[in-house]
């Protein structure tokens, strides 16, 4: 009779354990574990909200990792520099988080970018950068940013994008096409807090300017044809 309760005690213990286990799984945070084709649950949940606010397509916000989530996380691991194996891993949900955090500008500081025009920002992108590497299309819109952030320009997009001469897109007509869906993109990520120009304020192609203003300008860094300046 002993024997048997405690069978029943160990079997009793082991479902309480495991029911403990699957309900940390279903309501895990969003990095807790590893995700891929098959996981469910919130933190599912949360990696697709986190990714449609990037433009990225899930499909149905339904908790469900399937196709359409594993192809949005490829698109984005390829894009951001990382291992692309579609898995929602530690330093691909890292990546995720810091892009979809509060926005900062370049000195790390919070800034409120609600009222900005994100389709105006994604045709100037889609103009200006039109060709060049994803995170080149990024900075771009970071500069716009950038320049709503500091005194001595404008503080909308459509007044930085319109000013006398600022963008030859603008003079020949192009910031009139549609963006492409990069360009839509590489605009939010921006919006979301993602400067990869460093803090620039202007860039520049040097192989179509002799610009000497745009020349002394001291120079961050090069991505793609362009070079990103202060």
């Amino acid at each position: 009779m002993k024997v048997h309760i405690r069978h029943w005690r160990m079997v009793i213990t082991i479902g309480l354990l495991l029911s403990i286990t699957l309900s940390g799984f279903a309501y895990a945070a969003l990095g807790d574990r590893l995700l891929g084709r098959g996981s469910k649950g919130s933190e599912v949940t949360e990696l697709q909200k986190r990714l449609v606010q990037l433009g990225y397509v899930v499909g149905t916000v339904d908790g469900k990792y399937g196709s359409k989530t594993e192809a949005a996380i490829q698109r984005f691991q390829k894009e951001h520099g990382l291992r692309v194996d579609g898995l929602a891993g530690t330093q691909t949900i890292k990546e995720l988080i810091r892009l979809t955090g509060q926005s900062t500008n370049a000195s790390g500081k919070a800034v409120g970018y609600k009222n900005i025009d994100t389709n105006l920002l994604a045709r100037t992108v889609n103009a200006e950068a039109r060709g060049e590497p994803y995170i080149g299309q990024v900075a771009v819109a970071a500069v716009i940013l950038n320049r709503i952030a500091d005194p001595a320009f404008p503080k909308t997009v459509a007044d930085i994008v319109y000013q006398p001469r600022a963008f030859s897109s603008v003079d020949d007509g192009q910031i009139n096409l549609a963006p492409s869906a990069s360009a839509i993109r590489a605009a939010q990520e921006a919006v979301n807090g993602s400067d990869p120009s460093g803090g620039a304020l202007f860039f520049f192609n040097p192989a179509k300017t002799s610009n000497k203003y745009i020349w002394s300008r001291p120079q961050i860094k090069q991505i793609g044809n362009h070079i990103f300046t202060k």
